[in-house]
């Protein structure tokens, strides 16, 4: 299976970036890859909340979905959107990743389930749930050729999340992105890698690059990652572009065989002390 991430620098208005998303998956499929993924936030990546608000749709008749669609369609190939805002009844958005079979069809949908809310040193209060709604539920879905387990950005930090898909067959995780040049510079590779590593999955990354319209600037650096931890396919940070490579699932075997870290987990308690009397606090967890 050819697989190729999709590297974005997606600007506060829906037309553009499909239109530039077109072209990135035309040249992905002209070079043979049947899987192709985008970043989080491909369609619209607002300046705020009242910017998206003004452009990103309910999921009904939602024309940036019969867009991409239609792409998927038109170039018969498994077209995963790394995500879109889906504008909700309560007045949050969904931060939804869809996976469109090689017929225009949808294969599967997914929330992102962690939100980064955050008060960071010197700056205000970042709330991420104040505009999206989190996810509640892991999706592992058949993206012909493989098992895809499906996150979003933030979840790239929560290892149990990663193991919860591994463990219900998912072959290769997703990961589309949005990351920030300080936090990518500093953790972006080496958190795909020990996704890739202790799951023994591929790990497949594509993420938003460069200066946008809404004055971000984005690490970029989309990578596909072996089971081993070897990236295996790399782009810098300036701006779109595509990185393709081949998935051998069997490397997936070979990994999870050399280090059984799947298997051998084991449940066990957790016992915390502190001055004075020991205060026990036992659960049981994964490991």
């Amino acid at each position: 299976m050819r697989v190729a991430v999709l590297q974005m620098n997606s600007g506060t208005e829906p037309g553009p970036n499909l239109d530039q998303l077109e072209r990135l998956a035309t040249e992905a499929a002209g070079r043979g890859a049947t899987y192709l993924l985008s970043p989080e936030v491909s369609v619209v990546f607002a300046e705020n909340r009242d910017g998206l608000r003004a452009v990103a749709g309910p999921w009904e008749d939602n024309p940036a979905i019969a867009r991409v669609a239609a792409t998927a369609r038109r170039l018969g190939v498994n077209l995963h959107l790394g995500s879109l805002a889906v504008a909700l009844p309560d007045g949050r958005f969904a931060n939804r990743a869809v996976l469109f079979r090689p017929d225009g069809s949808i294969a599967a949908t997914y929330d992102k389930i962690h939100l980064f809310d955050a008060t960071l040193p010197g700056l205000r209060h970042y709330r991420e749930s104040e505009t999206y709604a989190g996810g509640i539920e892991a999706v592992v879905t058949d993206a012909p050729g493989f098992a895809l387990g499906m996150t979003i950005c933030y979840d790239v930090r929560f290892p149990r999340l990663h193991r919860a898909l591994a463990e219900a067959g998912a072959e290769v995780i997703s990961v589309p992105a949005a990351f920030t040049v300080p936090t990518g510079e500093a953790h972006w590779e080496v958190l795909l890698r020990a996704r890739a590593i202790e799951t023994g999955s591929w790990v497949i990354a594509a993420a938003q690059a460069g200066r946008h319209q809404n004055g971000r600037s984005t690490w970029g650096h989309s990578m596909i990652v072996d089971p081993w931890g070897k990236v295996v396919a790399e782009l810098d940070g300036d701006g779109p572009g595509i990185a393709i490579a081949d998935v051998d699932l069997k490397a997936v075997g070979e990994a999870r065989g050399k280090v059984p870290a799947l298997d051998n987990a084991r449940p066990f308690s957790v016992t915390v002390t502190g001055s004075g009397a020991p205060v026990a606090a036992r659960e049981d967890v994964s490991a």
